[in-house]
């Protein structure tokens, strides 16, 4: 309930204006309902009385009915204004929300976001941020509401009719309403929470599906995927037909809570008013008003039913504001100005551990301008580490990077942007034109520098096969062959012409004589840039002027170099 609270404060904190608009409203609609039905009732007792007493023709019938009309009115146009103010507020709290939740995503470690399936956590968030909707609909805005209007009830009641009346009218309903609730809460959590599970599978096995179905198909898992959506899908519709009883058994409770309020009612209120302490009309009056008192929690019940889904939704956003790190604490320190190497590039003391195991330490390197400085190694051993650490994405656990004679956290990110080129392992192509993909790096380049990066990359000749820039790609690329795609997402990185390049396997994919190739041009179009490259390949150690072994201990480097 804690992380619910914490939602629900983080969502409406600037919304609050709206959200008290909608409680107001919903008190209005509670009352109107409430008024109209127990003005009803004493206007047609009141009215069958007056008949058989003989003064019928004396009975005032316009202002009662008058009433009625405008209660009636009135609930509608509340009922109308309540539902514009509550669901405009939470929609826009919503939005609020997701851009906050992108926003504390953005500031992790960028090593934490490659491990990310976007779509996966999309998904989930999306589902986790719908489910947070009832929050303020059918629970807060509910509970507030009705707490207002039973007090008003017990304390009009009491004042019209017979305070015993009030009492027990108000009193049983209440009793009746903590059990209904504390049903609906034990019996819904474990299948609100199923249902959101389920939802979430649902979504994503068939995503997969759809995006995979040509693999699938090929080995011969397709109709076994399908199978599992339908899974998805069964236990969904289980788990949400098991809510569905829930707030039907939930609803019947409040009915009966009503049913024995207004029972309870009727019975002191006759018995008085054949005492003649009140009039029957007033007791009538009370009777009614029992009845009416169900609509005040209903909306209540469906939010308790939902309870589950919305507290393990409410857990999970938390946790994504939530400040998270795999490395261990950074040993702070500063390079003395002696210490600062005029290379280009070049890394001192470089250290880094993740949890319990030391990736590297001890780790000296330079690289002047026109230098190619290799990192080798076997999978695992950190190569991409240093990568990420040498461009500011991942703090080192010890030591310090200095580009171009200045350490490298004196520079903002835009000029770190502007200055290092990375081409990461992973490089994300978008659905659109070769043309929009390459200008997400340079926005305003123009067509010969778009098929001059190409050039660069080899593959201006492929892309002139398929049509020009205007080609359209697919969803992370589709249409283009891997090593294709490798050589787009090299060429924009080309396009912002950096004096540093990081290459994380930037020939992967390709024959041999087209990885020569491109590894040639590109040193050729840029014979002043400092390049670090995570060599996996003969071509790519070859290309280089020196290499740096990653995962050994530094004294092993000192051994090997001396020999």
């Amino acid at each position: 309930m804690t992380a619910l609270f914490r939602v629900f404060r983080r969502v409406w904190r600037r919304r609050i204006g709206a959200l008290t608009v909608g409680i107001l409203l919903s008190v209005a609609v509670l009352g109107a309902g409430l008024a109209l039905l127990g003005l009803s009732g004493w206007f047609i007792t009141a009215a069958g009385a007056a008949g058989l007493a003989g003064i019928g023709l004396g009975f005032d019938v316009f202002r009662p009915s008058a009433g009625v009309r405008f209660l009636a009115l009135g609930r509608a146009v509340a009922r109308y204004g309540e539902r514009l103010a509550t669901h405009d507020a939470t929609l826009k709290g919503l939005a609020d929300l997701r851009v906050a939740l992108l926003e504390a995503m953005l500031r992790r470690p960028a090593v934490l976001l490659s491990r990310l399936r976007g779509s996966e956590r999309l998904n989930r968030l999306t589902i986790d941020v719908d489910a947070l909707d009832g929050v303020a609909l059918r629970l807060v805005m509910p509970a507030a509401a009705a707490a207002v209007v039973l007090a008003a009830t017990f304390f009009l009641i009491a004042w019209l009719v017979f305070p015993a009346v009030a009492v027990l009218e108000v009193g049983s309903y209440l009793i009746g309403l903590g059990v209904a609730l504390l049903v609906a809460a034990r019996a819904s959590r474990k299948p609100s929470r199923l249902a959101q599970r389920s939802a979430q599978a649902l979504r994503m096995r068939f995503i997969d599906m759809m995006r995979g179905r040509t693999e699938l198909a090929v080995g011969g898992r397709l109709e076994d995927h399908r199978r599992s959506v339908l899974d998805a899908h069964r236990r969904m519709q289980h788990a949400q037909s098991r809510i569905d009883l829930v707030d039907r058994v939930s609803t019947l409770l409040l009915g009966a809570a009503g049913s024995v309020a207004a029972g309870g009612g009727l019975l002191v209120g006759g018995l008085a008013a054949s005492e003649g302490r009140v009039d029957p009309a007033s007791a009538a009056l009370g009777f009614f008003a029992a009845l009416a008192l169900v609509e005040t929690a209903a909306p209540l019940a469906r939010g308790i039913a939902e309870l589950g889904k919305m507290t393990d939704a409410a857990r999970r956003i938390e946790i994504q504001f939530a400040d998270e790190s795999e490395a261990a604490p950074r040993e702070r320190e500063s390079p003395s100005a002696a210490s600062v190497d005029p290379s280009v590039l070049s890394g001192s003391r470089l250290a880094y551990r993740q949890g319990n195991r030391v990736l590297f330490e001890g780790l000296d390197f330079s690289v002047g301008r026109g230098e190619t400085l290799a990192l080798v190694g076997e999978s695992g051993s950190g190569k991409t580490t240093l990568l990420n650490i040498i461009r500011g994405l991942v703090e080192p656990t010890r030591g310090f990077i200095s580009l171009e004679g200045r350490p490298l956290a004196v520079y903002g990110e835009a000029e770190r942007a502007a200055r290092i080129g990375y081409l990461p392992q992973r490089a994300a192509l978008v659905s659109g034109t070769i043309a929009d993909n390459l200008r997400l790096a340079a926005p305003a380049a123009g067509d010969d520098m778009l098929w001059e990066s190409l050039r660069i990359a080899c593959l201006d000749e492929v892309v002139a096969a398929k049509g020009g820039l205007g080609h359209t790609l697919g969803e992370g690329g589709q249409g283009l062959s891997g090593g294709e795609r490798r050589r787009l997402a090299l060429a924009r990185m080309l396009l912002r012409r950096p004096s540093v390049m990081l290459l994380d396997e930037p020939t992967e994919g390709l024959d041999v004589e087209t990885a020569r190739a491109v590894l040639v041009r590109l040193r050729s179009a840029f014979p002043q840039a400092a390049i670090v490259v995570a060599a996996h390949r003969a071509e790519e150690r070859a290309w280089a002027n020196r290499e740096l072994e990653i995962g050994l201990s530094q004294a092993l480097r000192r051994r090997r170099r001396d020999r």
